[in-house]
């Protein structure tokens, strides 16, 4: 009875979230075309209707969807290279005090500068196809190094001393105490940093236009002015990106939970 009751109540709320989800998309969208119907020039602004118009023609090509199979594959791969370079660098930044001195300022460089500029240097060293995957690992490292060096500072002290006292393995308290404390933090910077990739990423193939990316296609849209095909390709990059921050979110959600089950 009282998991059934739990239930009902669940269930108000999440149809609750999507009402409302709904009704923000629903004022957003009347927003857009009110802005589109003022500025009256489709090459500035084109209304909602007609971007989704466009978008639905474009999915209906097969090269949409190997555009975005080679989008996405750089992007992950750069996501994928900044969350292990940044848990090495957080890892050595606990470990030596020497390692923490030249880490910390290289971390603030590539937080402080522009991403821009990155793009225009690598234009110089690096393939157009390597740039967003380089620019993507770029932008996602400090975030990560960031919340596991705060995970690995914030663990709990005593449980330390606690582990001297009784001689338990350096492999346990890894395992059982630095882990669910680095988790809290790393979690949630890895949800945030996949949308700074998609952003990142895309940002670098406007610049750099490799072969089958989405910057690209977005740029050659901007050039020729066409303005519907733009926003239907921004558009499609927000859901990719709404959607892998959700999955995220519910993949790293689960994994809290059985962590805390097992504990």
């Amino acid at each position: 009875m009282m998991r059934s009751t739990l239930r009902n109540k669940k269930a108000p709320i999440r149809g609750s979230k999507w009402f409302a989800a709904g009704l923000a998309a629903v004022f957003w969208l009347a927003v857009w075309q009110l802005l589109a119907s003022l500025v009256k020039m489709n090459v500035v602004l084109s209304p909602p209707l007609e971007v989704f118009r466009v978008l639905f023609k474009l999915i209906q090509d097969g090269k949409f969807w190997l555009t975005i199979g080679a989008s996405f594959l750089r992007i992950l791969c750069g996501y994928a290279a900044g969350i292990l370079l940044g848990s090495v660098l957080a890892v050595l930044t606990h470990a030596s005090r020497l390692a923490a001195v030249l880490i910390r300022p290289l971390m603030s460089i590539l937080k402080a500068t522009p991403v821009a500029s990155f793009i225009i240097l690598l234009l110089f060293f690096a393939t157009n196809n390597s740039i967003p995957l380089i620019i993507v690992c770029i932008m996602v490292c400090p975030l990560i190094w960031a919340n596991l060096v705060r995970g690995i500072e914030e663990t709990d002290c005593e449980l330390l001393e606690m582990a001297q006292v009784f001689a338990l393995s350096k492999k346990w308290q890894r395992k059982e105490i630095y882990l669910p404390s680095v988790l809290k933090f790393f979690l949630p910077a890895s949800v945030t940093a996949m949308g700074l990739a998609w952003k990142a990423g895309i940002a670098a193939e406007v610049l750099a236009a490799p072969p089958l990316s989405v910057g690209g296609m977005l740029y050659r849209a901007k050039i020729y002015l066409e303005t519907p095909e733009m926003l239907a390709w921004t558009l499609c990059v927000i859901l990719i990106s709404m959607c892998l921050e959700r999955l995220l979110s519910l993949l790293f959600g689960r994994i809290e939970t059985a962590g805390r089950r097992q504990g």
